[in-house]
């Protein structure tokens, strides 16, 4: 085809589609979730604990987690209770941060 290898047709498009999804990604590995951003994650210390739709013992339960979970959430604690990043939130004296993360 016009005098070119099919195989260095094949390798040069490869290389250049693997281009241009690192440089999609900011220059990150895809699909590798990286901490070092300074992203937020705790670890449940409670045998089970409840996930509340807000910041009180009076907001309703919406879920349950074991013990050892590990989950994302924001540094944001109000009223004794921790953000989790989908809008949730738990008892902030029942999860910890894990050593690699983020949370102030």
């Amino acid at each position: 085809m016009f005098g070119i290898p099919v195989r260095g047709l094949v390798v040069v498009g490869v290389l250049a589609a693997a281009g241009l999804m690192y440089v999609a990604n900011d220059g990150k590995k895809l699909g590798v979730e990286e901490t070092a951003g300074g992203e937020c994650r705790v670890t449940v210390i409670a045998d089970i604990l409840n996930v509340r739709s807000g910041p009180a013992d009076t907001q309703p339960i919406v879920a349950t987690m074991p013990r050892d979970a590990v989950v994302r959430a924001e540094p944001r604690i109000e009223n004794g209770f921790r953000l989790l990043s989908d809008g949730r939130w738990v008892k902030a004296e029942f999860v910890t941060p894990t050593s690699d993360s983020g949370c102030a």
